[in-house]
């Protein structure tokens, strides 16, 4: 359709730290010519998330898209054909700095297991991937229970916390969990924030904690994000105790902008959002660190039950590639991408099962290479 089409946003693309499309990170990668695609790394993941991946490969093969994959096949619960974690970060390292991911399942091995770090956890602890950002926003063409327009932001730590995989058996029947916080990541955290919501003219900046019953560990994340708020006095600032922002978001969820929590609470908001706006298909995400950015799916679900039955939305994975494309300084494909996924939403001549349908997921795939335009 546009294989032709020569990419000028090419000539866009510097070499050396470059700063990553509207967060505060920077990541390397060469200049490309003009005449080659831009590699990126592909890590199918377990469940749908293959499924979806292909649906961009096609996407990607039919709208002339100037990107190739190399593909990392990363699973725990298929571990005996998995590569390693080494494997998917030299991938990554060479091909730009950045991968489009599917959700791996994590493996539940039981509580005498050794094997507490996940392929998840590995991933971002050895990128250094701190921050999970999640846009919440309203389709037109997908009816909620709010009949609000949504447009917020959820910023997560996703290096510590409940996560930390400190844990232990103290004496038969009894296990010791550790919550590990530290200012150092804590300051970080709040300040891509605060640095998230002046870049993207974004009021306000929520923190979500628990400092009522675990004074020192959220009091001190309460405590540093106070202290960061007092060096962006343009931008508001309020915190919120965790229960009460869940009724919150379920009762007026217009009201937040810019959210930055800790690590498990900002997983159980990640897929409360999502289901503001239509569920787990249609939240796009990102990890991201001072040099690599990982874009995936918001809502971390693998839906195991829908594998080859071609009934998954990859709307949530598409809009993660229409991320990746703007990052990659592929600004005209990025920004084709996704409004082909909002005329197709909108129309509501195709729509997948969880938004009312009965198109496949290649149906859905087709309607998107139908209406993409640059």
């Amino acid at each position: 359709m546009i294989g032709n089409r020569i990419v000028s946003s090419f000539a866009r693309v510097a070499s050396g730290k470059q700063a990553v499309r509207g967060l505060a990170v920077s990541a390397t990668s060469p200049v490309p010519d003009a005449s080659q695609k831009l590699k990126v790394t592909m890590i199918p993941g377990d469940g749908v998330g293959p499924e979806l991946i292909y649906s961009v490969q096609d996407i990607v093969k039919n709208t002339g898209i100037p990107i190739e994959f190399e593909e990392v096949f990363l699973s725990e619960v298929h571990y005996t054909r998995s590569a390693t974690i080494q494997d998917a970060i030299e991938s990554i390292t060479r091909n730009n700095h950045v991968a489009l991911k599917g959700v791996i399942q994590e493996a539940f091995h039981g509580p005498h297991s050794s094997e507490l770090h996940g392929m998840n956890m590995q991933l971002r602890r050895r990128l250094d991937l701190f921050a999970n950002v999640v846009h919440i926003k309203s389709f037109d063409g997908i009816k909620t229970r709010h009949g609000k327009e949504l447009d917020f932001v959820i910023v997560r730590e996703q290096t510590e916390g409940e996560y930390s995989s400190l844990e232990h058996e103290l004496v038969p029947g009894v296990i010791e969990c550790l919550k590990i916080s530290t200012r150092a990541k804590i300051e970080r955290i709040a300040k891509f924030a605060f640095d998230y919501a002046t870049k993207h003219n974004r009021r306000k900046v929520t923190a979500v904690h628990k400092a009522n019953i675990m004074k020192l560990g959220d009091g001190l994340f309460l405590k540093v994000c106070q202290e960061m708020a007092k060096l962006y006095p343009k931008i508001e600032f309020e915190s919120m105790i965790i229960d009460n922002t869940c009724m919150q978001l379920v009762s007026r969820p217009e009201q937040f902008d810019v959210m930055v929590m800790p690590n498990l609470y900002g997983n159980i908001i990640d897929n409360l959002a999502a289901g503001l706006i239509g569920g787990a298909g249609v939240v796009s995400g990102q990890s991201v660190g001072s040099d690599y950015v990982i874009f995936e799916p918001g809502s971390r679900h693998s839906f195991q039950e829908a594998i080859g039955r071609q009934i998954a939305n990859p709307t949530a994975m598409i809009l993660s590639a229409s991320n990746m494309l703007n990052h990659l300084h592929l600004d005209e494909y990025g920004r084709g991408l996704r409004l082909a996924v909002e005329k197709v939403i909108k129309d509501g001549k195709v729509k997948t099962r969880d938004l009312g349908g009965y198109a496949s997921t290649s149906e859905f795939t087709d309607a998107i290479i139908e209406n993409f335009r640059i």
